[in-house]
């Protein structure tokens, strides 16, 4: 144990419990630090790396995932402020066996991404805004995607790449 210099008491050790969240659609129960970042137990925990480590002060998005539907910031987030919620990353996203969703089509169709590294945060926060406006206004797209930076300069694809998204959605619903 290391020794407080200022008290001489000993230091705890980061203390561990059970922690359980719905992780893409599954059930899952972690023994961790409650205090921990969501951006650290989604990436060094879970080994879900599509979730990007970048400013880590919540002004670029790169770690944006979806907690109860709502983008959220996973730099920004303790673990335990989404105990028992419904958490997904971009791995989620994908429908049944990997297909991909809407979204992700869009983004491949239209060349909504660059270097790419932005794009699993676009990408959950266009799916977030289509999940409550599925015929979204410029405006709603531009404030959808406020939170999140494209340093490629890319946002002309990435507009076009929502737009379709949400075209894509409404073709399936008539069809489907």
């Amino acid at each position: 144990m290391l020794n407080n210099s200022s008290s001489g008491a000993a230091m705890k050790p980061a203390e561990t419990r059970g922690f359980t969240i719905r992780l893409n659609g599954e059930l899952t129960t972690l023994n961790i630090n409650p205090a921990k970042r969501m951006l650290d137990v989604i990436r060094d925990d879970l080994r879900l790396t599509g979730t990007k480590r970048s400013c880590e002060i919540g002004r670029c998005g790169a770690c944006m995932i979806l907690v109860d539907g709502e983008q959220m910031n996973s730099c920004l987030l303790m673990a335990y402020q989404c105990e028992g919620k419904s958490v997904t990353t971009i791995e989620g996203a994908a429908q049944d066996e990997g297909v991909p969703d809407c979204v992700q089509r869009a983004f491949l169709e239209e060349g909504g991404y660059q270097c790419g590294y932005c794009t699993p945060g676009m990408v959950l926060s266009a799916k977030a805004l289509l999940d409550r406006v599925p015929d979204p206004t410029d405006d709603d797209i531009e404030e959808a995607l406020s939170g999140n930076l494209c340093r490629c300069t890319g946002y002309g694809g990435i507009w076009r790449s929502v737009k379709r998204a949400a075209e894509l959605r409404r073709t399936k619903d008539d069809i489907g």
